[in-house]
């Protein structure tokens, strides 16, 4: 490709300015005021803002759970983050095979042929023996930087704090970043199996049995064992008020960690759940409420929280009632699995094409975010944190150029029609947005095009990560 964006407000994590950007290759060859480039095409960015493409560092594509499977796959999810304006993803990786290697081998089968926007992967690291331990530090020539580990969910993904200790002294040698689900597992057992007990099926039991405060304590353990081992902590997903407490308290003591959240948290609590159509809003962790969104947006302003991601994993409403995805026909069994039994209902929701332009309409314009501020968490401090930086998340000579032109006029009705999101509904249905991506650039290839879908499988390129990377 060879172009010159020009005439646009360049929005990094840093600085706002007029400029131009030359693209040549896949890269930034140079950012600047001006830029003469003859037999270059040009795009006239006049009124736009220019910004790196979005980063989501927390996704679950064609991922199986309670006998289904996450709607989007790694072409369907790619797609829908390229119409929001994010051009790269990070998915996790489950530990479903004999050896780490094979089920990384497994999940590029999966990912490879469909991908779109560029992509990478987390290790879940589910079961630890000597032989996982032993192969840890080879997840570096897989170019995977990162594991992650659970506190919740007994029997199937967690492991107890001694072997989350060791976990984390593993990765510390080798310069990987641990990522933490922190939930009390003990202690959600109990309170479903009462809820089940006594005829709480409803999905706001969901949220019940799920009690903010196994989040805060886990977190704090969590940074415990963090402070303990010496190793960097990431907590995925934070949802509780206390969560931002402990992780400003862990911080203060100078320790490494650092935090996510998803919109979800930010906008929804347990009343969704509450409604009749409350499976939609069922997602582990679940929404809390508002005295939580509040101080997640506190957290995001004053930096105590690093970014925002979205933790998507879509499923049909009603999956028995197929919808239309690029003209073919599409049912797959969804969250209908669950009707009268909240325990079975697939737990995750939609998110990944949802974000930029949430967050920009009700966290830049309400006033809550700079957009600078919007960037950082969105793009810079991802690729900083899950190293990728400088070869994504920034507008760098020498970066790749992943560039997104923002239109931060365009109105719209947003919901199921805009999200491109292979699902039945829309958490944000009917939302009034000012501000939505108008162009949108993979390693400088147009992808979305306003309404224009110009991408194909497989030009999504898998990223190796550099281990050792910031912790910021």
């Amino acid at each position: 490709m060879a172009l010159v964006i020009k005439s646009g407000t360049i929005i990094t994590a840093s600085e706002t300015y007029q400029g131009d950007i030359l693209v040549d290759g896949e890269k930034i060859k140079s950012v600047g005021e001006r830029i003469d480039a003859p037999g270059y095409e040009i795009i006239d960015a006049t009124g736009k803002l220019v910004m790196p493409g979005g980063i989501d560092p927390h996704t679950h594509f064609d991922l199986p759970m309670f006998g289904t499977v996450s709607s989007d796959d790694h072409y369907t999810g790619h797609k829908a983050a390229a119409f929001g304006g994010t051009t790269t993803v990070i998915d996790f990786v489950p530990q479903d095979y004999n050896s780490l290697k094979a089920s990384v081998e497994a999940w590029h089968a999966r990912a490879d042929h469909h991908a779109v926007v560029d992509f990478s992967f987390h290790m879940n690291i589910t079961q630890l023996n000597q032989q996982v331990a032993l192969e840890i530090p080879a997840l570096l020539e897989m170019g995977i930087t990162t594991i992650k580990v659970f506190m919740a969910y007994n029997q199937r993904l967690r492991l107890q704090d001694g072997d989350i200790f060791k976990v984390m002294r593993i990765a510390r040698d080798h310069g990987l970043l641990t990522m933490l689900h922190g939930e009390n597992g003990d202690v959600i057992d109990t309170l479903v199996s009462e809820a089940i007990a006594g005829g709480n099926t409803k999905p706001e039991w969901h949220a019940h049995t799920r009690p903010a405060w196994g989040a805060v304590e886990a977190a704090m353990r969590g940074a415990a064992l963090a402070a303990q081992a010496g190793a960097p902590l990431y907590l995925v997903h934070m949802n509780a008020a206390g969560e931002v407490d402990m992780l400003d308290y862990a911080r203060k003591q100078n320790l490494p960690v650092m935090g996510e959240t998803c919109p979800q948290y930010l906008f929804f609590t347990v009343d969704h759940l509450r409604r009749p159509d409350g499976a939609k809003w069922i997602c582990s962790p679940p929404m809390r409420e508002a005295e939580d969104n509040s101080r997640l947006w506190r957290g995001l302003v004053d930096g105590t929280i690093q970014t925002i991601a979205t933790d998507h994993c879509p499923f049909f409403y009603d999956g028995t009632r197929a919808i239309l995805y690029e003209g073919q026909p599409v049912s797959i069994p969804g969250k209908e699995l669950g009707r009268g039994d909240f325990t079975k209902i697939p737990n995750g929701l939609p998110g990944v094409g949802d974000r930029l332009p949430v967050i920009w309409s009700y966290g830049v314009r309400a006033g809550r975010l700079t957009p600078n501020q919007f960037v950082a968490l969105t793009s810079t401090n991802p690729a900083k944190i899950f190293g990728m930086y400088p070869r994504k998340g920034t507008l760098l000579p020498g970066s790749d150029a992943d560039i997104v032109i923002w239109d931060p006029n365009r109105k719209i009705t947003y919901g199921v029609n805009y999200s491109h999101q292979r699902t039945d509904y829309n958490l944000y249905e009917g939302w009034e947005l000012v501000g939505y991506p108008e162009k949108v650039f993979l390693r400088g290839h147009l992808l979305v095009d306003g309404d224009r879908w110009l991408g194909r499988p497989g030009m999504g390129q898998y990223v190796h990560r550099k281990p050792f990377a910031m912790v910021i």
